[in-house]
Parts: C-alpha cells; sequence; structure tokens
C-alpha cells in the first residue's frame, strides 16, 4: 500500500500541533487514510514493526517522538530516558513514514502540566499502576491529546505494555473517539527478550539475568492447561531462583476486564510481569488458555 512520503527519504519533523494539523489535512484531503505510531523515541525494532503494520494499513505515517513528563512520577527515570531524535528519524528513514511529530514539552502543555485528565479507574491502579501512581492518567491523557491532534484512522500499540493497550482501548470505546486501536504482538530479541527502550541500560550480566523474564512466561505457558495455580507456581519457581531479578509482580489477568482471574477460570488469560534487573524495571506479558 502507498503512503505519502518518497520511498527512502528522511520524514520530514513537524515540531507544531498546526504544522501536524495542516500536514494532516492535505493528505486526508488527497484521500488518505492516517495511522498514527505514539512513541517516547529511542526507536528500536520493536517499534519499527509497529510502523511497518501502520504502513499496511494506510496511506500515511505518522510517529509521534514525545516523551511525556505526565505519565513519570518524581522518583521515576523522566531526566535518564534516553532521547536523540536525530537518530530516531534515520531509523524512520525508508519506513514510509509521511511525516514525525516532535513537540516540546511547552508545545503540548503550554500553560504547564494540564489541569484537564483523563483518569484511567481501578484498572489504572492496579500493577503498573501500583507501582507507578498516577502513571496511567498520564499515558491517557497524551494519548487523547494526540488523537484529538492528528484525528487519525487507526493508532497503533504494542502488546507488551498490555495494561497500557487495554487501557487506550477502553477509553477509545468509552469516550466514542473514531479511530481503531491495531494492537502488534511483542517483537522480542534473538534470547527472547522483550524489545525495549530500556534494555540498554542492562550490562551483559543483567542482560543474562533478564532472560528469566520470559523464560517464567514461556514456563507459565506450557503449564496453562493444568490452570492457574499451576501456572503462578511454574512462573515463580522460574523468577525465585533468579539472580539480580527482583519481581515486582507476576499476576494473570481476564482479557475482557483486567482483573486477576478466579481460581477456576478457563479460557483466554494475558499473564503480567514486571521485574528489577539490576537498576533497571522490565515488563512483559503472554498470553494464555487456562485449561
Amino acid at each position: 500500500m502507498s503512503t505519502t512520503s518518497t520511498p527512502g527519504a528522511i520524514p520530514p519533523v513537524e515540531t507544531t500541533i498546526a504544522g501536524l494539523r495542516s500536514h494532516l489535512d492535505a493528505a486526508r484531503a488527497s484521500g488518505s487514510t492516517i495511522a498514527l505510531v505514539p512513541t517516547m523515541g529511542s526507536l528500536h525494532d520493536g517499534h519499527l514493526a509497529l510502523v511497518e503494520r501502520a504502513t499496511e494499513l494506510a496511506q500515511t505515517v505518522v510517529v509521534s517522538i514525545f516523551v511525556n513528563p505526565l505519565q513519570f512520577g518524581p522518583s521515576e527515570d523522566f531526566e535518564r530516558y534516553p532521547r536523540d531524535l536525530d537518530a530516531d528519524r534515520d531509523a524512520l528513514t525508508g519506513q514510509g513514514v509521511a511525516a514525525v511529530f516532535a513537540p516540546a514539552a511547552d508545545e503540548m502543555y503550554p500553560n504547564g502540566p494540564s489541569q484537564t485528565r483523563v483518569t484511567a479507574g481501578a484498572v489504572g491502579s492496579m500493577f503498573e499502576g501500583r507501582s507507578r501512581p498516577g502513571h496511567f492518567d498520564g499515558v491517557l491523557t497524551v494519548v487523547a491529546k494526540l488523537l484529538g491532534i492528528a484525528q487519525p484512522d487507526l493508532v497503533i500499540f504494542g502488546q507488551k505494555d498490555a495494561q497500557q493497550v487495554f487501557l487506550v482501548q477502553r477509553m477509545v470505546r468509552d469516550l466514542d473517539i473514531r479511530s481503531r486501536v491495531e494492537v502488534v504482538e511483542t517483537v522480542r530479541a534473538d534470547d527472547g527478550l522483550a524489545l525495549s527502550s530500556r534494555n540498554r541500560f542492562l550490562d551483559e550480566r543483567h542482560r543474562r539475568a533478564a532472560r528469566a523474564i520470559p523464560d517464567a512466561l514461556e514456563a507459565a505457558q506450557s503449564a496453562a492447561d493444568r490452570g492457574i495455580d499451576a501456572v503462578l507456581a511454574a512462573a515463580q519457581g522460574v523468577l525465585m531462583g533468579a539472580d539480580d531479578v527482583e519481581l515486582d509482580y507476576f499476576s494473570v489477568v481476564r482479557t475482557d476486564t483486567f482483573q486477576p482471574v478466579d481460581d477456576d477460570h478457563r479460557g483466554p488469560a494475558r499473564a503480567l510481569v514486571a521485574a528489577r534487573v539490576g537498576d533497571t524495571r522490565l515488563i512483559d506479558t503472554e498470553l494464555l488458555h487456562l485449561g
């Protein structure tokens, strides 16, 4: 499917809301469908898989690169989060991207942190939300702003951030936003580790230790036909025996409510794991079918 970008071209960067809207209004007037890929930059092959899917589904693809301060707590790594717009733009060269939207914080929040927020509700205070209070309110607020700015036909997310995906999908339904949410399966490195911008903080020792996370999910999947107790025992057996891995949570939730499954649950469910490996916090997920 063709795009409005020139093959092999470095995508132009729009830094203002007005500039992006003008760009997309022209694309829309020509009959193009529009896909948005929201990112915080530090792009890797996982992000490029989202872009590839976007180019399969829409003629005009825009990638947003914005490290959103609203989703970082006071003790989190906002300042440490990697930023390299030139490298990100290079990574997107030849990928069929029509524009990169890279606003400064004062473009997105001209009067400081926005006083109007989208709240994530009870699910937003569980799992990642318990470890990072207010995180998902910040995520949903910036995603709602990006959808309002770009008004895309579809928006692309990666499944690795499973709780974020669930909450964005629910927000789109609850607020009658016309954009369709497309989810791309987790992209993994050769050693099984889910691709993440934070992986670069792992030294060789901690990279080896982090293998316990996908190994635990694999063990959970192998035990799924024996029910939830077997799943939890299998996963925790891997994680508890791993050096340099500090488990935050391992849980299995219903796919329709994101609530922990009952003991007698049968059918699809999603395993969630978060752990700190050295100084780096990693998350991962896998779809299970409990027997």
